[in-house]
């Protein structure tokens, strides 16, 4: 295949739909101030002002388009201020929402860190994030706390490493997804980590995709669990076999949630490894160009997909980029198993184990940070992962030291065996840090799961609960069994509180569906235990057979689930 051809057309005129701010239709000049920021200086320019001006200025002394703009291509987002209830979230001007710490998060591609790369970030996150991190839900580190004085001793740590922030946030190539087992287990359909490195080492960084119309976010997996969640993210290469038994991927775009939920589509292609840093590339390009870039809430490829739809992408991708066909391709098999998260302890194909475990709700510390990578040491090979559910995995462990691991991670309560209510829930970082959240949401989350356990302690099915503190779905509540979205909702007094809209049924795999939601339907913070307890009884008193809660869900009357 020959390399795609990735610098911007001329203007095509064979086509009505306009207006749009798309670049390959000759709308270069920027429709809004976002586009504005990325044309007067690209993003990636901001850090070498970072490290010349800004770190011995401080805050204060930052330009206010660097601040709340370009900040975010090397990984850096300002926090919320303490205090702020989330009333006013909507209210308050972003100078008078933000404090003069940053949230800071450290790009880990496929969720893969040897101990020496996980004990630097526990080290950095003690030293001079106040001994906070999380493990998100796309296989980052976030820390918290950040002084911009501190940014360019972190950032030595980090590189001297292997890591890096670059291209973290912003309107880039976000961190890549892989299955934290890749590699490793005997039933995958393809180890996709070498195409990963080769795609991120060729592209993160460069200028050729710093200026995309929004965020960017990949997934490239063999995982037999679809554990990377292709069907939400904007580009996806799921592992696949073609009629030969050949090992390849399926190319999937245009999935994402937030405030409009849509589902990835199938291009229809078979894309040999040796073909998948080219095709991402001109993926990329695709969006580049024809996305949508006058206004922000339709400036996700989702929305360019749902109006072209795989056909025409597919004729785009290959005649105007890869001036090549790609053969058509079967569609991935469904996943294997109804949980992704790969907790408890897996075989490995050299005969030792991976043994996943579950935080509290991704929020972790510096300290425990590097406690497991001594134990991954002792106990491993040094060798880690983060997954896409905020778990972690250490890998290959004998099959004499598993039980000794399984306890050392229960006395800094983390665990290989949770139950189902600790090892289903997640939570974004709410209204502690995030300035668009309406509601706190970590504690929450923890506090409800531990409410859970004790109320219905024999509970045996898996059960996802999403805990997100505002509309734009960072921990994935359409997708959820019951998913929470952040609202203020008045309680029994007549007064406004932090609460709920609730999502029920929510599922990714065979039939996706969003989650059912109702009309008016909200429940305050204080209510979610009972809440969830009502509906969940109801779910054991009338489930059939084998019936998952989703199934449940969208068979059930509206009263059961009120």
């Amino acid at each position: 295949m020959t390399t795609p051809r990735t610098t911007t057309r001329p203007p095509r005129r064979d086509t009505p739909q306009r207006g749009q701010g798309q670049w390959a239709l000759g709308y270069r000049e920027p429709l809004n101030p976002n586009e504005r920021m990325k044309k007067d200086s690209d993003g990636l320019d901001v850090r070498q002002r970072i490290l010349d001006i800004y770190a011995h200025t401080g805050f204060g002394g930052i330009d206010p388009s660097d601040l709340r703009g370009r900040m975010r291509w090397m990984g850096l987002y300002t926090q919320r201020a303490q205090g702020i209830p989330g009333g006013k979230t909507a209210v308050l001007e972003p100078e008078e929402l933000e404090d003069s710490y940053f949230m800071m998060r450290v790009r880990t591609d496929g969720g893969a860190l040897t101990s020496e790369q996980l004990r630097t970030i526990g080290g950095i996150s003690t030293e001079f994030g106040r001994d906070v991190a999380d493990v998100t839900d796309r296989q980052n580190i976030q820390y918290h706390w950040i002084r911009i004085e501190d940014v360019p001793e972190i950032w030595r740590r980090l590189e001297a490493v292997g890591l890096t922030t670059t291209e973290a946030c912003g309107d880039t190539p976000r961190g890549m997804l892989n299955c934290p087992l890749a590699g490793v287990l005997e039933d995958e359909v393809i180890d996709a980590s070498d195409v990963m490195a080769e795609t991120v080492a060729k592209y993160v960084g460069s200028p050729e995709f710093s200026n995309l119309p929004r965020k960017w976010k990949t997934s490239m997996s063999g995982c037999v669990d679809h554990c990377t969640e292709p069907e939400i993210d904007d580009v996806s290469f799921v592992g696949v076999r073609n009629a030969d038994g050949e090992p390849g991927y399926d190319l999937w775009v245009g999935g994402g949630l937030s405030t409009n939920p849509m589902f990835a589509q199938r291009v229809g292609v078979f894309v040999r490894p040796d073909q998948v840093t080219d095709v991402w590339a001109a993926c990329t390009s695709v969006f580049r160009d024809y996305g949508y870039r006058r206004q922000r809430n339709r400036a996700r490829i989702k929305f360019l997909m749902a109006d072209w739809g795989p056909e025409k992408f597919r004729q785009v991708l290959e005649d105007e980029y890869l001036h090549a066909k790609l053969p058509d391709g079967p569609a991935a098999s469904a996943p294997a198993h109804a949980q992704r998260d790969h907790v408890g302890v897996a075989r490995q194909k050299d005969g030792t184990n991976a043994v996943g475990f579950a935080l509290r709700t991704g929020r972790i510390t510096g300290s425990l940070l590097t406690r497991i990578a001594d134990l991954a040491e002792e106990y491993g090979q040094g060798r880690t992962r983060t997954t896409t559910q905020q778990k972690m995995v250490v890998l290959d462990v004998p099959d004499e030291r598993v039980e000794d691991l399984v306890a050392a991670l229960a006395e800094h309560d983390l665990l290989v065996r949770p139950s189902a209510f600790r090892r289903g829930t997640m939570a974004c970082t709410g209204l502690e840090f995030c300035k668009l959240a309406i509601v706190e949401t970590k504690q929450h989350a923890q506090d409800l799961y531990a409410e859970l356990e004790k109320r219905l302690p024999g509970f045996d099915e898996p059960i996802g609960i999403n805990v997100n503190g505002c509309p734009n779905s960072c921990a994935r509540f359409q997708t959820a069994d019951i998913g929470f979205k952040g609202s203020m909702v008045r309680d029994e007094n007549g007064e406004m509180v932090e609460g709920f809209q609730v999502h029920l049924g929510g599922h990714l795999g065979t039939e996706a569906s969003f989650g059912r939601k109702f009309r008016g339907h909200k429940v305050t913070k204080a209510e979610t235990a009972d809440y969830c307890e009502r509906v969940l009884r109801g779910y054991l008193e009338r489930r059939e057979p084998g019936e998952r809660f989703a199934a449940y869900v969208s068979r059930a009357e509206e009263a059961w689930l009120l």
